[in-house]
């Protein structure tokens, strides 16, 4: 997956929340670091190498020959002999790897000068410990240095800066080390943003349905938390989000194949649980409501519940009519609240794919095409069975619901692939339960429902 600019954008308005809880605790984390961390104080001395040469010539060469001589002598600063000889004359208690540790020395560029710098929980001993260590590698060196049978070595290391004495401990240093863990803590956060971002397969967006099809996004329905208690559009006011939301998918599906003046769809989703069932009826009522002859079939004969929603009797409807039982008119049930024609699944066959593939079911589908203007179907899910694949195919075309946050890429991808093994159409999709944020309700022109007052409607989120 490639990201964009945009995409790190959408990461961080999506994630923010995550970026700054780890930056937060990360922040947290350093400070009690810091916190239990022994202070520790630091003590420099400099020793300045030099060659005994006087002609200018030799002297020139004695500068070249102290310099290379630093760095060896930096480097014996954390010797094990050099740490015994300090150990002896301070009296510490500590291994020689031990005080080796809490030593370091750099040349400086460029020069003959020697920096060496000791540090320890005591300042006064950081201290002594540092001038210990001037003092032995002065000796060390005048030995090391002296050739055989002579009493004076060619180069010398002299202390140029006592060890100095410090109060104020180099570390921890809180400020630095808080800024450090809030740095580190956001860029983790990020980096854990955008990693679960990329991980993360469900569909939260037009522009995710977008990749997955050329089919168009016929509507977005607005997260409500009023439908479990309202779940049909006759049930809230006319100028709500959500019953915005239906109307703009009935203009839309208005405009599918507008010279076919009786069609027939099957609304369906991908998986269980996304809505397709209160998609299926409330879009029925909303053409009902706009004077379209409409019919809303249950075609869902494994957990039907069109009837329940609607309030409805569900004991008799299209198993009845497949098996030669009941005429179409006798099953047909009116919605008085909107005027709606419906049909409900009727009782459960053992059989429901053999139902919906039988010439009775091309048959009855004849018949009510020829009386209504649209009939909608409530098809059960693509991936479990097959039959809303099956009703599709001898329909005019489906309407795949997607739940924003629930449904993932490939669920989507494998439902357009059942709708194409069989040659049926894909009408389009519908993205339910999308989050409103700010007062636009994702109608694509920015315009905000508003009451009588003039004031935004707002919503929330749909558990449709």
């Amino acid at each position: 997956m490639t990201m964009e600019l945009r995409d790190y954008v959408r990461v961080l308005r999506r994630r923010w929340l995550m970026i700054v809880l780890l930056g937060a605790a990360a922040t947290a984390a350093a400070g009690v670091l810091t916190a239990v961390q022994a202070p520790q104080y630091a003590s420099t001395a400099r020793l300045f190498v030099s060659t005994s040469q006087t002609d200018d010539s030799q002297l020139l060469q004695g500068g070249q020959f102290s310099a290379q001589r630093v760095k060896s002598y930096a480097d014996l600063i954390t010797s094990r002999e050099l740490a015994r000889r300090v150990i002896a004359e301070t009296g510490s208690d500590l291994e020689p790897d031990q005080l080796a540790e809490k030593v370091s020395a750099e040349a400086v560029l460029d020069t003959v000068n020697l920096d060496l710098t000791v540090t320890d929980g005591d300042p006064h001993r950081a201290q002594a410990i540092a001038q210990s260590y001037a003092e032995q590698l002065t000796d060390l060196v005048r030995e090391l240095e002296t050739p055989g049978g002579q009493d004076e070595a060619p180069i010398k290391a002299t202390i140029v800066d006592a060890a100095s004495y410090s109060a104020d401990p180099v570390a921890p240093r809180p400020r630095r080390n808080l800024a450090l863990g809030l740095a580190a803590g956001l860029l983790l956060g990020f980096g854990a943003a955008v990693l679960r971002e990329v991980l993360d397969t469900r569909v939260k967006s037009l522009d995710d349905v977008a990749a997955l099809t050329d089919a168009p996004t016929l509507g977005t329905i607005v997260a409500d938390p009023t439908t479990a208690k309202t779940p049909l559009l006759t049930q809230i006011a006319s100028h709500a989000p959500r019953a915005e939301s239906f109307r703009v998918l009935r203009t839309n599906l208005q405009f599918v194949d507008v010279d076919n003046r009786h069609k027939v769809f099957v609304v369906t989703s991908a998986v269980p649980e996304e809505g397709k069932t209160s998609t299926a009826t409330n879009l029925a009522i909303s053409l009902a409501q706009g004077g379209t002859r409409t019919l809303l079939v249950g075609g869902d004969l494994r957990r039907p519940t069109a009837a329940e929603r609607l309030g409805l009797d569900g004991a008799v409807g299209l198993t009845d009519i497949l098996i030669g039982r009941l005429s179409t008119a006798d099953a047909t049930q009116t919605h008085v609240e909107s005027g709606l024609r419906f049909v409900a699944s009727g009782p459960v066959p053992p059989n429901p794919a053999e139902l919906l593939q039988s010439h009775a079911m091309e048959d009855f589908l004849a018949g009510v095409r020829a009386d209504h203007e649209i009939v909608i179907i409530d098809a059960p899910p693509l991936l479990p069975v097959t039959d809303a694949a099956l009703l599709a195919a001898k329909a005019d075309g489906a309407l795949v619901v997607l739940s924003h946050g629930r449904v993932t890429r490939d669920q989507v991808r494998l439902s357009i692939e059942r709708l194409k093994q069989v040659d049926a159409h894909l009408t389009g999709l519908v993205l339910n339960r999308v989050p409103v944020k700010g007062r636009s309700y994702g109608y694509g022109y920015g315009y905000a429902p508003v009451t009588a007052t003039g004031a935004p409607v707002v919503a929330g989120t749909d558990e449709a």
